[in-house]
Order: C-alpha cells, then structure tokens, then sequence
C-alpha cells in the first residue's frame, strides 16, 4: 500500500504542579487558544481544549509523524513560558511531570467534546481524581496511586 492513511483522537490531560487552583477564569482562555496554537503549528489537528483551574484536557487528532510524547513536552513547555513569560501567576508556574492520555475512535469525538466542552458541569459531579481514576480503571491502565497525585 503506497500511502499512509490513519485515524488517532487522543484526549490528553496534564496537571498543575501541586494540584494547584492557578489557572484563573480572568485568562484561561487565552491559555487554551494558546495551547490550541501549538497543537496547530506542530502539524497536528486541536479538536478542543478546555479545562479547570487545576488542570487541562486537550482533544487531538494525532498524526503519526510526531511521538504524542514529544507533542505534550511541548505544549507543557511553552504553555509554562506563555504563563511566566507574562506573569499569569505569582510566582513560577509548572505543569506536574507526567500526564494521561486516552485514544477514541472517530464516532466518539462529538461524546468526548461534549464532555471536555463541560468540564465545570462534570466537576460539580465529580472530583478530578476520581474521574481520573475511573478513567484509568475504564481503560485498564495499571497506576500506582503514589504517583498520581
């Protein structure tokens, strides 16, 4: 077969340091918008972002010519020197090391909008740990609730 076709739709969701309440309503988003940007200039398609103020989640659709490591390296690092470099915090902000990322198949991305697109609705329901947790147990990824959070 002489192309190369595919179908990746990743939703990844990364921390702040510390579990942090950092991320304010005043510019969160233009932090998302910024995101979205990066995904973009990378080559890679931003589905949505949204989030809480303790954390993202940001729906792609991945091509295979870039590691998702290496995509998500770079959005924590510059969407960390966008919030410093224009002191969105006081003091140093940093994402927390690591993050989750979860694969979808093409019927379920209006689903999985929906539901980044309603952060605030679903954390009035649940906490983020537990639904990260359940995420990973609906996944079977196996975690060590000593690096979580």
């Amino acid at each position: 077969m002489p192309g190369t076709y595919f179908q990746l739709y990743i939703q990844i969701v990364f921390v702040v340091k510390g579990r942090d309440n950092l991320i304010s309503r005043d510019w969160k988003e233009d932090l998302h918008k910024y995101i979205s940007g990066i995904i973009k200039a990378k080559d890679q398609k931003s589905i949505i972002v949204n989030g809480m103020p303790d954390h993202v989640h940001a729906f792609i659709g991945l091509r295979p010519s870039m590691a998702l490591s290496d995509l998500v390296r770079d959005i924590k690092n510059n969407s960390t020197n966008y919030i410093n470099d224009n002191r969105l915090v006081r003091g140093k902000f940093s994402w927390q090391d690591g993050y989750g990322a979860f694969s979808y198949s093409h019927s379920l991305i209006k689903k999985v909008y929906d539901y980044i697109l309603n952060q605030e609705l679903h954390h009035k329901k649940r906490s983020f740990k537990e639904e990260y947790i359940e995420m990973l147990k609906k996944y079977e990824i196996e975690y060590n609730d000593k690096y979580l959070f």
